[in-house]
């Protein structure tokens, strides 16, 4: 059994703004680095064997001081990167939908295999990272590692282990800086706890971006 304590990188302001972030390579803002302060003292003493990483400068950035905090280095893996969303990266919603309306009505649809003009569509996405768990897990067989990602990779694991489909807009909530844990044993997930905010209790109220918004009671997409 491998233990996998589960970490989406603190705020940016590209949250802030709700843009699809997706690949662009930014910092975090103020309340990004005090959230991951926050949970390099939440996690201070807790058994952990490894740090793996996003190699995007936000993951590492929430890292550096859970890894201090841990005295342990922590490495970083390509493979644990947020979804690619090509021309549209970094872009927020109206914009899209001013300059890319097929792109947004193809998103609406929230289908496996749909992908943003030059992007990476939910099902290779999901691919990616399922293969990247499954040499973390080999590489670490009964070790905690402490692994901190995106929002999308984190959604991955969320359907996998709850054996939800691909297709759909996002169940979960998965805040920034937020705790998730898991126990993948015989190449099955099982989900411990998650979403777990209570270490960022009087830090300012996250942004959300919700996909569920986007579709309406009869469970059709819908543009807002």
């Amino acid at each position: 059994m491998t233990e996998l304590v589960l970490i989406r990188h603190g705020e940016t302001d590209m949250n802030r703004e709700l843009r699809f972030q997706g690949q662009v390579d930014v910092s975090l803002n103020a309340v990004g680095h005090a959230q991951a302060r926050r949970l390099a003292d939440r996690l201070a003493g807790e058994p952990a064997d490894a740090v793996v990483v996003s190699d995007l400068l936000r993951a590492c950035q929430t890292a550096a001081p859970i890894s201090g905090g841990l005295a342990i280095p922590y490495v970083t893996d390509a493979g644990l990167r947020e979804q690619a969303f090509g021309r549209v990266d970094g872009m927020r919603v109206e914009d899209i939908q001013r300059e890319h309306p097929q792109a947004w009505a193809g998103w609406l649809r929230f289908d496996e295999d749909f992908a943003m003009p030059d992007g990476e569509s939910t099902r290779a996405f999901h691919a990616r990272v399922m293969a990247f768990l499954q040499r973390l897990v080999a590489a670490h067989p009964q070790q905690t590692v402490v692994v901190v990602t995106h929002g999308g990779v984190l959604d991955m694991i969320y359907r996998t282990a709850r054996s939800l489909g691909l297709s759909g807009p996002r169940q979960s909530e998965i805040p920034n800086a937020g705790l998730n844990r898991i126990r993948v044993r015989d190449g099955a997930m099982e989900i411990i706890t998650w979403a777990d905010t209570r270490h960022l209790a009087d830090l300012p109220p996250q942004p959300v971006y919700d996909q569920r918004k986007f579709v309406s009671e009869d469970g059709k997409s819908r543009a807002v």
